[in-house]
């Protein structure tokens, strides 16, 4: 039986009037005080876009999405994944992505495809500013991406690491996750990369375990709780699964509000029309970044004369939900839209 140490409880905060926010709590974790989620830049929303299309990537420039993927994988048939490196390795060179992460995913270690997506990453004139790598099965394919990076990555300077975010996406995976997240980071505090997120494949889960994907997804809950339970025991992010009906706003709206209540801190997108309703969505609102700061003046004024936990707005306020208030500030200080 798996054990984990450090979970990451979420409250409900009574407010005035009879509403009610959620505050996820601050995630507590083993992972290095530098690379705590609360440094880690945004990604709401990431953008898978064929590495072969053109067209699509052209687009970019007029979306404001956290992070755009050019993908090597799912997204790009068998015959394509040559063009998809070429393409990539152009666009790497003269596209402006402004404020949008560029980042990119190869094909998985198992496939025999991914040494040569990693040796094309590589050797662009610009690296991306993020390696996405899927189906990650064990420690070992952890040491697989090391060993290959150390291999090819010509810039040994430490500021100009990776960002890695690797995919969960079968019953082995993630019962193995928390190893599989303690080598990723041992490995980064002397490798070329920096371990920043997980995401969970909910698609190939579903089809590793014999499950049918369903429109509340309930046959997902256990998993999706688990992931996120070890996600943020490390302080890395958690990005939520695929919303498959592109043109279902409203579900997905939906989708966004009940991973954001569990925790996640992002979700994927397939289409551009997707963006804005999750970005909303995984960002703080208005109101609560004005209770976080109001929280946070109290609290302060409070330690000032000497006094503990008070009551604020109803709630009875202490050091844990301070923590709270100030995650949400600076969650909140990182995003532009």
């Amino acid at each position: 039986m798996y054990r984990f140490y450090r979970v990451c409880f979420n409250q409900w905060i009574s407010f005035s009037k009879g509403r009610t926010l959620f505050i996820s709590a601050f995630p507590r974790a083993s992972n290095n005080s530098s690379n705590g989620i609360d440094t880690i830049r945004p990604r709401r929303a990431i953008l898978y876009v064929p590495g072969h299309d053109r067209k699509k990537i052209d687009k970019l420039n007029t979306l404001k999405v956290d992070c755009a993927v050019l993908d090597c994988e799912d997204g790009v048939a068998a015959n394509k994944k040559i063009e998809a490196r070429k393409v990539i390795t152009e666009i790497a060179e003269s596209f402006d992505f402004g404020k949008t992460e560029f980042a990119v995913r190869i094909n998985s270690i198992d496939s025999g495809l991914a040494e040569d997506d990693l040796i094309s990453v590589l050797n662009f004139k610009k690296y991306p500013d993020t390696l996405m790598v899927p189906k990650i099965e064990s420690t070992d394919h952890i040491s697989w991406i090391k060993d290959k990076m150390k291999s090819h990555f010509k810039c040994t300077n430490d500021s100009k690491k990776l960002n890695l975010v690797f995919f969960v996406e079968s019953a082995k995976s993630l019962l193995d996750l928390r190893q599989i997240c303690e080598k990723a980071i041992d490995l980064s505090k002397i490798g070329p990369f920096r371990f920043e997120g997980l995401v969970f494949g909910s698609d190939d889960f579903c089809a590793d375990i014999g499950a049918i994907r369903s429109e509340d997804a309930t046959e997902l809950l256990t998993a999706r709780q688990l992931f996120v339970l070890v996600a943020k025991s490390f302080k890395v992010q958690a990005i939520d699964m695929v919303h498959i009906n592109y043109k279902d706003l409203p579900g997905l709206l939906k989708s966004c509000e009940e991973g954001a209540r569990m925790g996640f801190t992002g979700k994927q997108v397939i289409h551009p029309s997707q963006v804005p309703v999750v970005q909303k969505a995984f960002s703080p609102s208005a109101e609560k970044v004005e209770w976080a700061r109001e929280l946070v003046k109290l609290f302060e004024e409070h330690q000032k004369e000497g006094k503990g936990a008070f009551t604020f707005r109803g709630a009875m306020i202490d050091k844990p939900l301070l923590l709270q208030a100030e995650y949400i500030i600076k969650m909140s200080e990182q995003l532009d839209d």
